[in-house]
């Protein structure tokens, strides 16, 4: 039985073969040890259910119908939006040549698992594999940065914000909180695997803007899978517009390079400010809510301005 996992649910595994009675047979051996089960039959499934069921563990046949199973290893594994902790294994039948462990090895799996299977070696294995991701998943929420981007995690973002409105408040200056996330400018006929794609080299790139042009004052954090947020001290309303309004105008430049690859997208932002922080002291964490409502009222109005303030009245509905 697995035992000793810093959550409340079992740990999930992501089976991807399109085999059945292989499928079952690994669903036989972990079903009884405390693992919850997902399918995939085919790579564009594993591709797609390994990005929105944020699988603990990731098991994938090589010989998939549709995508090598090396292929979805890698596409996985590049993935900024699934943690470089999770262990995802190759499987195959029989003994796998040297060259074919490696070329699963550089693929980013951490094992190549060799059919038919012993049961109780495969049950201690996988315990382990998977206690070290819980392991790493602890020491990541408690750091003060986020893994995939290198900018504040929420924690980092909410330390970070309260020292820069206290120096705010000693200084009786303008304080402000800023949430931005990139929409794709796609049609509806779009597939789901091609949108989360395209969507993860948005953040990525995204990311890797904010970290280059933000402002050294400021503390630029991840809120969310694709929602970023600025905390600007001596920034008001008008400052905080034209924050988000030069960032805008970095990203469109960056994507309309030739050969950027980047998708057609926009950004909706929201903001909450105050010209006087030690006249108006909220707390940065409750600006920081309130700059989150404030972006997604302006996503849901389209026709509207892309950028919106925090007015009394919304909901977060």
């Amino acid at each position: 039985m697995f035992e000793h996992a810093p959550r409340s649910h079992p740990p999930l595994v992501l089976i991807a073969n399109s085999q059945e009675w292989h499928a079952r047979s690994l669903d036989s051996v972990l079903g009884p040890h405390g693992y919850a089960i997902v399918r995939a039959y085919t790579g564009k499934q594993a591709l797609e259910r390994g990005r929105s069921a944020r699988p603990d563990l990731v098991i994938i046949d090589v010989d998939l119908p549709d995508i090598g199973g090396l292929e979805v290893c890698r596409a996985l594994r590049h993935d900024p939006l699934i943690s470089a902790s999770m262990p995802i294994l190759v499987t195959g039948p029989g003994h796998p040549s040297r060259e074919q462990r490696l070329a699963a090895l550089r693929a980013g799996a951490w094992d190549y698992l060799t059919v038919p299977f012993d049961g109780e070696e495969l049950q201690l294995r996988l315990d382990a594999f998977v206690r070290a991701k819980f392991e790493a998943d602890r020491a990541r929420q408690e750091s003060l940065l986020d893994e995939l981007t290198g900018l504040y995690s929420i924690q980092g973002l909410a330390r970070r914000a309260r020292e820069l409105g206290s120096q705010a408040y000693r200084h009786q200056e303008p304080f402000a909180c800023i949430v931005l996330a990139p929409h794709l400018n796609g049609d509806g006929g779009t597939d789901a695997a091609a949108a989360e794609a395209a969507m993860t080299a948005v953040i990525s790139h995204l990311a890797k803007i904010l970290r280059a042009n933000g402002r050294v004052s400021d503390a630029i954090g991840r809120l969310g899978p694709t929602e970023f947020a600025v905390v600007a001290q001596g920034t008001d309303g008008e400052a905080a517009v034209k924050l988000v309004e030069r960032l805008s105008q970095v990203l469109e430049r960056a994507a309309q390079e030739k050969g950027s690859g980047l998708p057609r997208f926009r950004v909706r932002a929201g903001y909450d400010a105050v010209a006087n922080y030690r006249e108006a002291p909220i707390e940065p964490a409750d600006m920081l809510v309130r700059a989150t409502i404030a972006m997604r009222m302006a996503e849901h109005d389209p026709a509207g301005h892309w950028i919106r303030p925090f007015e009394a009245g919304f909901s977060n509905s």
